[in-house]
């Protein structure tokens, strides 16, 4: 058994919703994956989860359902455990950030800081709601992107182009509590200078980077945060839910869920240890430089686990003899949208993983995300390519192998594996193949290329379909039994490493392959043998992957192709339309925003006024197409500042389904300047 000791955590979810397929695609599976992986190569593995219960977004749940915040995280930690269960998580310990070990754990973070001289304390403006009398945490506020011109987005990010910034930058701020505009006022708070950091992150990344090829979407992020330069962030928030701060002139405040949330991995290895009667042993993990620490997460959480999570480390460790562990590695998926467009609890768009379970077993939906693992730029759920996914590839190259294989072994040599006889060459390539997929799919997982993994595992599965085709036994059992024995021989031992290769992707199928073939599960490197000797008694013979008919499917698709109904649409009164000033405009100058993949600059003509507009068209318009186009702008609307440059209106612009936006274009003889009504 090899005694090297891995430590895996994947990104704690919110516990004020269920987790929906993106979430999977994202953190979960992969991690799932690879820990199984690790665990059939003997490996000595943690695997950490747990819920995030605190912060803004737990509040905001239980103000619209009128409930207290506990009994929000209880729903949805059960549900989003029983989802996970479902679905075949392997988590060690699946946590939660409310337990007394982890207020505890964060509560030593911020004491040892503090007690350290390292926190900045001053007063800060913020956003204060006159109306409810109360200051509003980043998520009880909405507004207009600073960086690009998104309307709705959040306090703290954009989900639109995951920008993060203070609220106070928020363009055009309103109040979820009342609706009314927020006002400036001071509050006293204490702030981790990330700044002071930056230095040694930069020289952690690069050398992290480098030792163990981190990702470039990664690497991309956190070199633009860098270049941006850190800065230091608030700790404390004013909030009346969270982990309360160990000092007197800190009462109404908690810690900001930032910077304890990314401790719960820490909390969580110390409960499971707690449970297993060995209290000291999560040190073994955390605090052991030969420990291989992988933080599996999304997209939207590069940053915190690149800079802001070893920073805190590095912060602790600059005080303390006992010294953690920074990740080696944060293998970070872009994101999976649902049929082209984001997912949206808002907008009932996206599947979650509860009634998803439902209706479909668990094992092919991790194929099809597995296969379709959005690991370096965004990829799609769509439903026609999960029916395919079941039917031609689960059910027609790996089911049908192995059902033809043990169909005519029972019926053949009555239901045990026959003994080989002398080999052919066709016989010594298949069993070539068998040798070697464990190591090419295995060193693929390590580099956490789940999907170029997947199709060398079914690859084999194809090669038992070719050497069944090629070998004819159906011919041979009546020519030549020893020929035949030996080809069936060699395609139950190849099933047999199917079922251990594939119990990373596929855990529900592979225990069930592994009873039909009356096996014990052994090693991912015996998977390169053949294991079973000749006259085992196999079980009997089942289908393991069924059809999905596209009744089934079609009836999951027209859930979600309805239009809006037009009495959904908020009516309002004339006097609010006549307003908007709209214009005609013609665009005389057109280019790209450095360091935006969404935003582009352009110079209108209103008449005889010019103006500077910034557009998030940069994904479906090449700059040269737009000179000389007449299109709508909005005339009236204050100036804003994104990424730095001043817009001085708003394009009109058709979002289709797809979330493809297309300008509203006027005939080339429209006058500049003439009013739209």
């Amino acid at each position: 058994m090899n005694t090297e000791k891995i430590l895996v955590t994947s990104a704690l979810p919110y516990a004020n919703g269920p987790i929906h397929l993106g979430h999977l695609a994202g953190a979960y599976l992969p991690a799932d994956i690879y820990v199984r992986y690790q665990r059939l190569k003997g490996k000595d593995i943690v695997y950490v989860c747990g819920s995030d219960e605190h912060g803004v977004a737990i509040t905001i749940t239980a103000d619209k359902e009128n409930k207290k915040p506990k009994e929000i995280i209880d729903r949805f930690h059960n549900q989003n455990l029983d989802s996970f269960r479902k679905f075949g998580m392997s988590f060690d310990i699946y946590s939660r950030t409310s337990t007394q070990v982890h207020h505890k754990t964060a509560r030593e973070f911020f004491t040892a800081f503090y007690e350290a001289g390292l926190f900045r304390e001053k007063n800060t403006l913020q956003l204060f709601d006159e109306k409810a009398n109360k200051f509003l945490p980043d998520r009880y506020v909405e507004g207009i992107c600073p960086n690009c011109g998104f309307e709705g987005a959040r306090g703290d990010e954009c989900e639109n182009c995951s920008a993060n910034y203070e609220q106070t930058a928020l363009i055009n701020p309103k109040s979820k509590l009342t609706g009314e505009t927020p006002v400036l006022r001071e509050s006293y708070h204490w702030f981790f200078p990330l700044d002071e950091f930056q230095k040694r992150l930069e020289e952690y990344v690069e050398t992290a980077s480098k030792k163990y090829h981190w990702k470039e979407n990664v690497l991309n992020q956190v070199k633009s945060w860098f270049k941006d330069g850190l800065k230091e962030r608030s700790v404390t928030r004013d909030l009346d839910w969270g982990v309360s701060l160990p000092l007197e002139e800190a009462k109404g405040k908690v810690l900001y869920v930032w910077f304890e949330a990314v401790l719960g991995y820490i909390s969580a290895t110390k409960e499971l240890f707690e449970s297993r009667g060995e209290p000291e042993k999560w040190k073994e993990y955390w605090q052991n430089p030969d420990t291989r620490y992988l933080a599996f997460i999304g997209k939207d959480n590069i940053v915190f686990h690149t800079i802001i999570f070893p920073a805190m480390l590095m912060a602790w460790n600059d005080n303390r003899p006992d010294q953690y562990i920074l990740p080696e590695n944060v293998p970070a998926n872009e994101y999976l949208i649902f049929e082209g467009r984001k997912f949206s609890k808002s907008r009932g768009w996206g599947v979650y993983v509860g009634e998803f379970l439902e209706k479909f077993p668990a094992d092919p939906l991790r194929y099809c995300l597995a296969a379709n693992s959005p690991e370096t730029k965004d990829a799609s759920f769509y439903w026609k390519e999960f029916q395919m996914r079941n039917n031609s590839e689960l059910a027609d190259i790996l089911g049908n192998f192995i059902n033809r294989t043990l169909t005519f072994t029972s019926k053949n040599f009555e239901g045990a594996v026959p003994e080989a006889g002398k080999l052919e060459e066709i016989d010594r390539e298949f069993i070539e193949i068998i040798s070697k997929t464990p190591e090419i799919a295995g060193n693929l997982f390590e580099q956490y290329k789940v999907k170029d993994a997947l199709t060398e595992l079914m690859n084999l599965a194809r090669a038992g379909n070719k050497y069944f085709n090629d070998s004819e036994p159906w011919k041979s059992v009546r020519t030549d039994k020893e020929r035949c024995a030996t080809t069936i021989n060699l395609c139950i031992q190849a099933i047999y490493s199917l079922a251990i290769l594939f119990e990373p992707v596929l855990p529900f199928s592979s225990e069930r392959l592994l009873k039909i073939l009356n096996a014990e599960k052994k090693g991912w490197d015996e998977a390169s043998k053949l294991n079973l000797a000749a006259g085992h008694k196999l079980g009997k013979a089942e289908i393991l992957f069924g059809k999905i008919e596209d009744k089934v499917i079609d009836e999951e698709i027209a859930r979600f192709t309805e239009e809006p109904a037009a009495e959904n649409v908020k009516l309002i009164e004339y006097d609010d339309f006549a307003k908007i000033d709209l214009r005609v405009a013609e665009i005389y100058s057109a280019e790209r925003i450095k360091k935006s993949e969404k935003l582009l600059k352009l110079q209108v003509r209103i008449g005889k006024e010019k103006r500077q507009v910034v557009a998030g068209i940069a994904k479906f318009y090449d700059p040269e197409t737009l000179v000389g186009k007449k299109i709508i702008i909005v005339a009236n609307l204050k100036p804003a500042k994104l990424f730095g440059l001043e817009s001085q209106g708003m394009v009109l612009a058709a979002e289709d389904s797809q979330g493809k936006l297309q300008l509203v274009e006027l005939s080339p003889d429209t006058e500049t300047s003439a009013r739209v009504k």
